[in-house]
């Protein structure tokens, strides 16, 4: 009975997670959707580019901000060099000398948060944008996450995202764009439960110093929910970025950023002070999808304890060897489906024999 009781509540929420749950969202936008009162909207805005040791990439980022459509008095460019020892901070300060909108924050290593976070304190912008050393955006990024903060309920907004071309076998780009439909749905129904690391903005006034360990795409969303605000998603606003060359590169990146989100999960207090529908996102979309390993081990499990029990448990063995072989072979989405789901498993690991770091090393051939 125990193995009967296991398969289906795993199959379940495995099912849930990964299909119910993005079609239910679908459904609840489109019933109860909530649109942004967007705008022309034109305040100060500060933008900060967090970077470790970025000599290859910081050019072409900061050439890439000064081309931004919005009005130059109207933003400023801060790079946080977080303790940089190439020559990061030499190619800023010689932007900065041509250019009055760039300057340059040197920070002592403490990581990207603790880099972000001094860098708040050293600027006055209405509006805090947030990108990464090696992302690229359209001209027009920065006027179109401005034009969400028009309505006042919005404390938090992130852009569109899509990557370049994998040189190698990596197929993180096909995930994204799954989750830039269900960003989209979620941003309908309320606010989002996940940022976006490249191109992100944030109201001064809601802006909130978190863990240095937490990251700002998990941390930030909830915390504006439950401070009473909205995170909104802007699909129009879009950067894009290099990803990892191969599978295996995207497997070890992953396990590094799934140790922050088990970090958050187990000691963020992501559940208190939600609404239903937003509770129901945080469970469905966060800690069942970062549970998604543990919960295909019970149901491999449980369906090998079933064999020849039923139609059902023996075909759905079946798809799971399927899987399993088809990754083993070298299938693309499925041996990045399988490695991605057992990243969340050793990333649970590590978090509890050794913590998580503030900081880490680049995934290869990122930039």
């Amino acid at each position: 009975m125990i193995w009967k009781v296991l398969f289906w509540a795993s199959l379940g929420a495995v099912v849930w997670t990964q299909v119910g749950y993005p079609l239910f969202a679908a459904l609840l936008a489109r019933l109860l959707g909530r649109p942004v009162r967007k705008a022309d909207f034109t305040p100060q805005v500060s933008v900060v580019v967090a970077a470790h040791n970025e000599e290859t990439v910081i050019e072409r980022r900061l050439q890439n901000l000064l081309e931004q459509d919005y009005p130059a008095d109207r933003f400023e460019i801060v790079v946080a060099s977080d303790a940089s020892t190439d020559d990061t901070d030499a190619l800023v300060e010689r932007i900065a000398a041509r250019e009055p909108r760039v300057r340059l924050l040197r920070c002592p290593r403490g990581g990207k948060v603790a880099a972000q976070n001094l860098a708040v304190r050293q600027t006055e912008g209405e509006i805090l944008a947030f990108s990464d050393a090696n992302a690229q955006w359209k001209p027009d990024a920065l006027s179109e996450l401005a034009s969400n903060f028009a309505d006042p309920d919005v404390a938090y907004v992130c852009g569109g995202h899509f990557y370049e071309a994998a040189d190698g076998t990596n197929r993180e780009g096909t995930y994204w764009r799954w989750e830039a439909w269900l960003r989209r749905n979620e941003s309908r129904m309320g606010s989002i439960t996940g940022g976006i690391g490249p191109i992100y903005a944030v109201r001064r006034t809601d802006y909130v110093d978190v863990d240095p360990r937490f990251g700002h795409d998990l941390a930030l969303p909830y915390l504006m929910v439950q401070h009473g605000r909205r995170a909104v998603f802007e699909p129009d606003a879009v950067a894009w970025e290099k990803p990892s060359r191969d599978i295996e590169d995207e497997y070890r990146r992953k396990v590094r950023m799934f140790e922050h989100c088990w970090l958050i999960v187990l000691r963020g207090k992501m559940l208190r002070r939600l609404g239903p529908t937003y509770l129901l996102e945080i469970v469905s979309h966060r800690h069942l999808r970062y549970a998604s390993g543990l919960l295909h081990l019970v149901l491999l499990a449980s369906s090998i304890a079933l064999v020849r029990s039923g139609l059902v448990y023996d075909v759905v063995l079946g798809v799971q060897l399927l899987v399993l072989l088809a990754a083993a072979l070298g299938v693309g989405i499925a041996r990045y489906y399988v490695l991605v789901t057992w990243a969340t498993v050793v990333s649970l690991v590590r978090y509890l024999r050794f913590g998580v770091p503030a900081v880490w090393t680049k995934a290869e051939g990122t930039r």
